[in-house]
């Protein structure tokens, strides 16, 4: 061992590795972190991928800058018109989340969902080692410190990312708290998460051998692994690919690591309620944590624990990396203020022209010509089919820090979270759920409600429209466990609070034999604030087969009240009564997913079963489609 001045004891080949590796600023700050751990994931990181140099980045404003800086000077990001704003653009092969080049390294013998991708250990990781050999040659390698959730709370875990990316540094900085000071009070643990990335060779700023994308995550060491990419979803660690790692985490610790929005619902009089959210893409989540007139904790990520029999939550992440597709002055003035004015704005892969930047549905004239993720587009480009190309990709993105959001809770960053009084599930189909629905209980909640969502595709989705996609708790890509024993862990949770927060359903898109929708836009507020009602316990309820749904006498005042309009009996009607043919429809296939599942609770199967029961007996007294006035 070779003993340091300040009494920190480092084995002399791992201090070794780092002294060659590191000048003598950047080794000092990073010794100062005495962490045994950290420093050998460092020199085994860093002899692997060979960089030319290395940057230890502090949570000091100097050393964020050069992050900046850096990205605009390699020319992974270029200055806009408006002072702050930036452009980032990834290849044209690397748009997306890569769940094909997504694995888990499993040891063998362990037993592991067949649903979730994943290979043995030791040969993924002997692969994994092949492909990060030498790929930061020429480049300089950046060491980053961040906390997910807040600093300095039972909350927090801390977290180390080595890039050579700057563009990923940069969209972390604006993402996530800095935690370099938040190491410090680590001390010497190894109870925090590794992130090693590269975006390989480049060409033209981006990511050239994408075929060779990999995206590796070993649950027993707390680390991911990712290569030859720099879309962000496959390479700012501390998102999904992180969520893998804390589900594994809070597993075995006891509390919740979910794929969910959290947000204030205020009152007239004063009164605050936290919800979380949890709703598979296009089902309304960005639009029901930006409401006007509440306030938003979080849009993605929450982490849930148990304290004093109460549950409370904290927002996982500081900033918002959006899908940017359809933001516009109109149904979005929040977000769009700050992608118009100055401050610090990542834009990526919209078009750019004369420094301004256009997407999709931003209710503007895009220009006659520009340059976007695919280089320079016209408005006469036509693809392989002969089809006009898009001036911006669907899936372009903008990264903002929450910060500087005219709606963002006060509470956002108090160590202790906030206390939750209700959890929302949101799906999407045309012809089956009401708008709202309360559980009966946590376990019919977690069961019928999280555990039971499915994502109806539309138009925007490549192939067959009207298919019902499964995702449990909307989370379905990013379980690291097998789905049987992610449920029992939300069952268990619950078991252990003695104030359960009320859980609800709620499917905004509702149609008509015509194919139009039933509610508007901004109705989803009054079905918001008549669950924070019914956690008050002000308002009362119909039972019908699968919850308890909202009485008409409630809703009427609540829809002039939040949005000053007139609520029929016929909309109540078409909105809530209980379509019996459907909802048995849907029963049978969410048993059939669970159907030689591993680790899946009797429990879900005895519900499932009541469920169908009490459909049944409805339908045959009533009929397939029953009004709420009838129950």
């Amino acid at each position: 061992m070779a003993a340091q001045d300040d009494g920190y004891n480092l084995d002399s080949a791992t201090l070794e590795v780092l002294r060659a590796r590191l000048d003598r600023k950047n080794l000092d700050k990073l010794l100062a972190l005495r962490n045994e751990a950290l420093h050998r994931f460092v020199a085994e990181s860093l002899e692997r991928c060979d960089p030319a140099s290395v940057f230890v980045c502090t949570d000091a404003p100097e050393d964020v800058a050069y992050i900046r800086e850096g990205a605009i000077a390699r020319g992974e990001e270029t200055p806009l018109k408006i002072p702050g704003h930036t452009i980032h653009y990834d290849g044209p092969s690397d748009q997306g989340r890569d769940k094909a080049a997504t694995k888990y390294l499993v040891p063998r013998g362990v037993v592991f969902s067949n649903r979730l991708n994943h290979t043995a250990k030791d040969e993924g990781l002997v692969e994994t080692h092949e492909i990060m050999t030498g790929i930061m040659r020429g480049k300089e390698a950046i060491i980053r410190f961040f906390c997910l959730g807040p600093t300095d709370s039972v909350f927090s875990i801390s977290c180390v990312q080595i890039t050579d990316s700057f563009y990923v540094a940069h969209s972390e900085d604006l993402l996530y708290r800095r935690g370099y000071e938040q190491f410090q009070r680590l001390g010497g643990s190894p109870d925090f998460f590794r992130f090693l990335h590269s975006a390989g060779e480049l060409e033209h700023s981006v990511s050239k051998n994408v075929d060779k994308r990999a995206i590796r995550i070993d649950l027993e060491e707390n680390t991911v692994y990712s290569a030859n990419t720099q879309y962000a979803g496959n390479t700012v660690g501390l998102k999904k690919l992180a969520l893998r790692l804390a589900i594994n985490k809070a597993s075995r610790e006891g509390w919740l690591a979910e794929h969910m929005l959290l947000m204030g619902v205020h009152t007239a009089q004063g009164r605050v309620t936290y919800f979380s959210g949890a709703f598979p893409s296009a089902c309304g989540k960005t639009s029901t944590a930006m409401l006007p007139g509440e306030t938003i904790v979080g849009d993605d990520l929450a982490y849930l624990r148990q304290f004093d029999g109460l549950c409370r939550a904290v927002n996982v992440e500081s900033g918002i990396f959006g899908i940017i597709a359809d933001v516009n002055a109109k149904g979005d003035p929040l977000i769009w203020e700050l992608l118009t004015s100055p401050g610090e704005v990542i834009f990526s892969n919209v078009l750019v022209n004369d420094s301004v930047p256009y997407w999709l549905g931003d209710g503007r004239e895009p220009p006659r010509s520009g340059v976007n993720f695919g280089g320079k587009w016209s408005r006469d480009m036509k693809d392989a089919e002969g089809k006009p190309v898009p001036h911006a990709h669907k899936n372009a993105r903008y990264t903002i820090s929450m910060s500087d959001l005219a709606n963002r809770d006060p509470e956002t960053d108090t160590p202790e979270g906030v206390p939750l009084g209700g959890i929302i599930y949101g799906g999407r189909d045309s012809d089956t759920c009401v708008p709202v629905e309360e559980a009966f209980n946590w376990a019919h909640g977690v069961i019928t409600k999280g555990a039971s969502i499915e994502s109806e595709s539309t138009a925007a989705t490549l192939g067959q429209q009207g298919v019902r996609t499964f995702n449990l708790m909307s989370n379905m890509d990013f379980l690291s466990m097998p789905l049987g024993r992610y449920i029992q862990k939300h069952l268990d949770f619950g078991a252990r609070l003695h104030k359960v927060p009320l859980i609800f359903s709620v499917n905004y898109f509702l149609k008509d034999h015509r194919g139009e929708y039933l509610s508007g836009m901004l109705d989803k507020k009054v079905w918001i604030h008549w669950a924070e009602r019914r956690i008050h316990g002000e308002v009362d309820t119909i039972r019908t087969p699968t919850g308890l749904i909202p009485q008409y006498e409630d809703l009427r005042p609540l829809f002039r009240e939040c949005l000053d309009a007139e609520f029929t009996r016929e909309q109540y009607v078409s909105l809530f009564s209980v379509r019996c043919a459907k909802l048995l429809e849907k029963t049978d296939r969410i048993e059939e997913v669970y159907h030689g599942a591993v680790d899946v609770p009797d429990l879900l199967f005895v519900m499932l079963r009541e469920q169908r029961a009490r459909l049944e007996a409805l339908r045959a007294a009533k009929g397939d489609v029953v009004s709420p006035f009838d129950l």
